[in-house]
C-alpha cells in the first residue's frame, strides 16, 4: 500500500518533464504517448508519462538495465539525462545480444528494466512470468556495412554471395542474426558467414578490423562507425526489428525502474532515440 503514492508522485512529475523538456528534443522527434506506444506493443501497457526534477528527491538507489548492445549510444545518452533529474538514483547497464541478456534474468540475474531488440526474446522473459505488458519504444533497419575500402566490391545484398567474400553475421538467436537470416532468405541470398557473432557490436568490429569483408547491423551502429561505409539492401524494409522495453516484476527498484521505462517512452527519450537514428514505435 505503500508504493502507490510513490508510483502515483513520479507519474505525475512525469507528466510535468514532458511539458518542461519539449524544448530540449531533438528535431523531428516524434512525441509518443502511451496510447501509441500500447498500440505499437500489440496490446501491452504503456507506462504513465515521465519524470520531474521538482520531485527529483522521490526516486533514490541504484537502477539496473539490461539492454540490447544496438541500443548503447541512445541510452548512454539517455541514462545520463535520466540521472541528471534524478540525482538519487544511480543506473548501471548492462549491454548485449538480447538472447543472452534474455538468458541472464530468466536465470535469476536482479534486473529492474530489460530492453530488448527484438519481441522474441521479450517473450522469452513475458512468458516465464518475470514481467508483462512490455511497450515497443522503437524500431531500427538493418543495412550492409563493409570497410571504408570496400576492397570486395561489395554493392548488393547478392554480393555477400559471390565467392571468396568473407561475411560476418549475427548469431541465429540474436535478433540482427534471426533479422538477417530472414532478409537474406526473402531475397534469395545463400551463404556462409565466417563467423557468427553474440550481438551487433562484435559484427560491426570485425568488419572494422578488416577481418571480414561485409556484415550486416543495424542502420544506427552503421551510423556511429565513421571508419566503414553502408548501404540499405533491398528488402531490408520489410524486414524491421522492434524493440519493447519491460519494468520486471521483481525489480529490486520498482518505481525507479517505472519510471525510467515512462522516460524513454515519453518524449524526451523519443528525442534522444531518433537523435541517433532510431525509428519511432
Amino acid at each position: 500500500m505503500r508504493r502507490i503514492p510513490i508510483i502515483a508522485v513520479a507519474a505525475t512529475a512525469v507528466a510535468l518533464l514532458l511539458g518542461g523538456c519539449a524544448s530540449t528534443a531533438s528535431p523531428g522527434a516524434s512525441p509518443t504517448g502511451s496510447t501509441g506506444a500500447s498500440n505499437a506493443s500489440g496490446g501491452g501497457v504503456a507506462p504513465k508519462d515521465a519524470p520531474s526534477p521538482a520531485d527529483a528527491d522521490v526516486l533514490t538507489g541504484e537502477l539496473s538495465v539490461s539492454a540490447a548492445a544496438s541500443l548503447k549510444g541512445a541510452f548512454d545518452e539517455a541514462i545520463g539525462q535520466f540521472e541528471k533529474l534524478f540525482p538519487g538514483v544511480h543506473v548501471t547497464v548492462t549491454y548485449d545480444g538480447s538472447s543472452t541478456l534474455a538468458t541472464q534474468i530468466d536465470g535469476g540475474a536482479r534486473v529492474d528494466v530489460f530492453a530488448s531488440a527484438d519481441e522474441a526474446n521479450m517473450a522469452r522473459v513475458t512468458g516465464a512470468g518475470l514481467a508483462s505488458d512490455p511497450t515497443v519504444f522503437a524500431r531500427n533497419t538493418l543495412v550492409v556495412v563493409t570497410p571504408k575500402a570496400n576492397p570486395a566490391g561489395i554493392k548488393t545484398l547478392a554480393d555477400l554471395a559471390k565467392p571468396g567474400v568473407k561475411v560476418v553475421l549475427c548469431a541465429p538467436e540474436v535478433p540482427c542474426g534471426a533479422a538477417s537470416r530472414k532478409l537474406l532468405s526473402a531475397q534469395g541470398v545463400a551463404l556462409t558467414p565466417v563467423s557468427q557473432e553474440q550481438n551487433v557490436t562484435a559484427v560491426l568490429t570485425k568488419v572494422r578490423s578488416d577481418e571480414a569483408d561485409a556484415g550486416l547491423v543495424y542502420k544506427t551502429d552503421a551510423a556511429a562507425a565513421a571508419d566503414v561505409r553502408s548501404f540499405t539492401p533491398s528488402g531490408a524494409d520489410r524486414v524491421v526489428n522492434a524493440y519493447p522495453i519491460v519494468a520486471l516484476k521483481d525489480a529490486p527498484n520498482p518505481e525507479a525502474a517505472m519510471t525510467f521505462v515512462s522516460f524513454i517512452t515519453g518524449e524526451q527519450g523519443q528525442g534522444i532515440l531518433a537523435s541517433f537514428g532510431f525509428d519511432g514505435p
